[in-house]
């Protein structure tokens, strides 16, 4: 069987499907894998490090606005997309698609159209509670839609193509043990506190963990800090806490991206997190108590959506951007790691949220689907 998988952008579009690429190579190892990503994107470091071929496309997706700059940009993406369209059809020829498979990002729709048009089955995923344009879009020549959340199922216009898989997370997340995690890390017996905000970073949440990361100094370094700033943060927030005079080696990590996360997440008391579907799949799964900080420049609100679904099950925090956020953080996160019973309730709540078997439904789907080529 041979699988495209076409994704990109961020990480929450990308680590779903190397969790059903893997899947599908432990059910049989003669599967052949090919991922269709965009260039200058966050797939081109993670895919080529899980081991599998990536070939990528020129342009972006479209600009949102009515602006003269943003119709002049569209223009060119429309024309970028008609050559990707093509590009896409010579390479789904060439590999030998057996089924394409989009989890989210612009090259998802080029991937997917050509393969509707070559008569490949198609099955797009959306993680987000509330569907991405790309995935409206896709969805239309997809032969299923596999979606997270129940609720979602409403906001396609072919009911009958949408399936319930929930959000499949790599299965290192489900079966690393807090004590090997924290071994591995080389912890010691302090509380460690992970912070991320997407592989991209976020500025303003950088800005508010090198606040809090003054108040850890301030106190003594309660616990340990791992945080990792994205690609735009680790240009800068590096020298912005040097300047604020924080000793990062009195136990705070700062990295650029956490590439062993389902580790780091296993051995971490406390997340503080944005609200992206895959990212609190993910939490889901190692049942981490997190600090949940949507977006608010997202489509729809989405990440505050999918955060709801957690907190009002009682297994995350959520709070909003705003004024003194690494105070606000910091004084929640102090409160949590000193009440150990209402962080087992939330670590329960998330696990109750996951559907653990995501990545097997998945794959059951896309080995159907390849079963009707032709």
């Amino acid at each position: 069987m041979n699988v495209i998988f076409t994704c990109g952008g961020t990480a929450g579009h990308i680590n779903p499907a190397i969790a059903v690429a893997n899947m599908l190579l432990e059910r049989d190892p003669d599967t052949k894998i090919l991922f269709i990503g965009a260039k200058g994107h966050m797939e081109e470091k993670l895919v080529p490090k899980a081991g599998y071929r990536l070939e990528c496309l020129p342009g972006s997706g479209l600009k949102r606005g009515k602006s003269l700059k943003a119709i002049k940009e569209n223009v060119k993406v429309i024309g970028d997309l008609l050559g990707s369209i093509k590009q896409c059809k010579k390479i789904i020829r060439e590999f030998g698609a057996d089924v394409i498979v989009g989890t989210g990002g612009y090259a998802s729709f080029p991937a997917m159209y050509a393969g509707a048009k070559l008569k490949i089955p198609t099955c797009v995923h959306e993680s987000n509670a509330v569907p991405g344009l790309t995935t409206k879009m896709a969805a239309n020549k997809a032969d299923k839609v596999l979606v997270s959340f129940k609720e979602s199922a409403g906001y396609y216009k072919r009911p009958e193509r949408v399936e319930v898989v929930g959000m499949p997370v790599r299965k290192e997340f489900l079966t690393t043990s807090k004590e090997e995690a924290r071994k591995a890390l080389g912890l010691d017996s302090r509380p460690l506190v992970v912070s991320a905000f997407g592989s991209l970073g976020a500025k303003v949440m950088n800005h508010a963990m090198a606040d809090m990361m003054v108040l850890e100094q301030a106190d003594g370094f309660p616990f340990q800090h791992i945080h990792a700033t994205g690609s735009f943060g680790w240009e800068w927030m590096p020298k912005l806490v040097e300047e604020k005079g924080v000793a990062l080696d009195k136990g705070i990590d700062m990295r650029e991206y956490i590439y062993d996360m389902p580790v780091v997440m296993a051995a971490a008391d406390v997340i503080i997190s944005r609200a992206g579907a895959s990212t609190l799949n993910e939490i889901g799964a190692s049942g981490t108590p997190c600090v949940l900080v949507p977006s608010p420049n997202v489509t729809n609100d989405h990440q505050t959506k999918n955060a709801k679904i957690l907190a009002d099950r009682g297994g995350a925090v959520l709070m909003c951007e705003g004024e003194d956020m690494g105070r606000k953080i910091y004084d929640q996160i102090t409160q949590l790691l000193v009440d150990h019973s209402r962080r087992a309730k939330m670590s329960a709540a998330l696990r109750e949220l996951v559907v653990l078997d995501s990545a097997e439904r998945i794959c059951d789907i896309v080995q159907d689907l390849a079963g009707k080529k032709g």
